[in-house]
């Protein structure tokens, strides 16, 4: 089993930016990928970002390309770098273990994923 913590969230304006971490332990052998999805309030939890076990493949969901950055910045460390964040972006943002790199294109993506954060709340004010 993997053991995933995230950390970063919080209270920001509109067009400022968080910094999200994800720290990983545990058997991570057979996780081939890793994503960020989030749950915004009476929403279905929907992709975000996903990434390859070295960081070679990337994907976003096509509401934060351009804005939001996933990076493996270590063995143990996934992190999502949210820029010019808007009120839509309010959600608790899970970092996930997968056995493929979840992408946007894949209405499953999401089963791919086998262990899974706490969550950490992210809240955009207008």
């Amino acid at each position: 089993q993997v053991h995933l913590v995230e950390s970063g969230g919080g209270l920001v304006q509109a067009g400022d930016s968080l910094r999200l971490s994800c720290t990983v332990s545990g058997r991570t052998s057979e996780t081939y990928g890793m994503g960020w999805f989030r749950q915004a309030p009476g929403k279905e939890r929907e992709f975000v970002s996903g990434i390859s076990r070295y960081g070679r493949i990337t994907d976003y969901a096509d509401s934060v390309k351009g804005r939001f950055t996933i990076a493996r910045d270590s063995a143990e460390t996934l992190s999502l770098q949210m820029n010019r964040l808007k009120p839509e972006d309010t959600a608790v943002y899970y970092c996930a273990a997968c056995t493929r790199v979840p992408t946007g294109s894949d209405p499953s993506a999401e089963g791919l994923c086998n262990d899974w954060g706490q969550g950490t709340q992210v809240t955009v004010s207008s």
